[in-house]
């Protein structure tokens, strides 16, 4: 399974993607950013989303995980982040790829084990898990962070059984119907 992961910013998106080798191993295939021009809001949008389809039309994962949105201290900010988002995310699910979106306290969590670790700890463990020889940029780096954390939580989701959240509510809806 190839996993791309994509750290959003209306400045600078990063993304990274990995591979899961058979054997659960997961390997590193590229990462990078996106440097966006200061140019109108819309514009940035449309650089977001045709680079994030460069990527993967270049790279062709089978899953895109994007970090969610945290309430930043700035409303506007916030906003031109969840544009960014959905400029990445778009892009994604154009070319039919399920979307999965995890805090940046489930990223930490899953590489580190503290939601409340350091990003200096989070691309550490990027850089040791994934065997890089030299540290990804910051934006790249929480962008691997992100596809290394779809994986963990596929991979635990595998081992315990655990049902996917659509497949237990039609499993739940099945159990409503009223026999004729």
């Amino acid at each position: 399974m190839r996993i791309l992961g994509i750290d959003p910013g209306s400045r600078l998106t990063g993304f990274g993607v990995v591979h899961v080798l058979s054997s659960g191993k997961i390997s590193y295939v590229a990462s990078g950013v996106v440097r966006i021009p200061a140019v109108a809001l819309a514009e940035r949008l449309k650089v977001i989303f045709d680079s994030i389809g460069e990527v993967i039309d270049s790279y062709r994962p089978e899953v895109l995980a994007v970090e969610k949105v945290f309430m930043a201290r700035n409303a506007d900010s916030a906003l031109k982040l969840g544009q960014a988002r959905a400029a990445a995310i778009l892009a994604g699910v154009n070319r039919g790829l399920p979307v999965s979106e995890y805090t940046a306290l489930q990223i930490k969590q899953a590489l580190v084990g503290k939601g409340h670790a350091q990003k200096e700890q989070v691309k550490h463990m990027v850089k040791v898990l994934l065997e890089l020889s030299g540290s990804p940029q910051a934006d790249a780096a929480d962008a691997l962070a992100c596809a290394i954390c779809h994986v963990h939580h596929a991979q635990s989701a595998r081992r315990t059984g655990a049902l996917s959240p659509r497949y237990r509510a039609r499993r739940s809806l099945r159990s409503l119907r009223v026999a004729p």
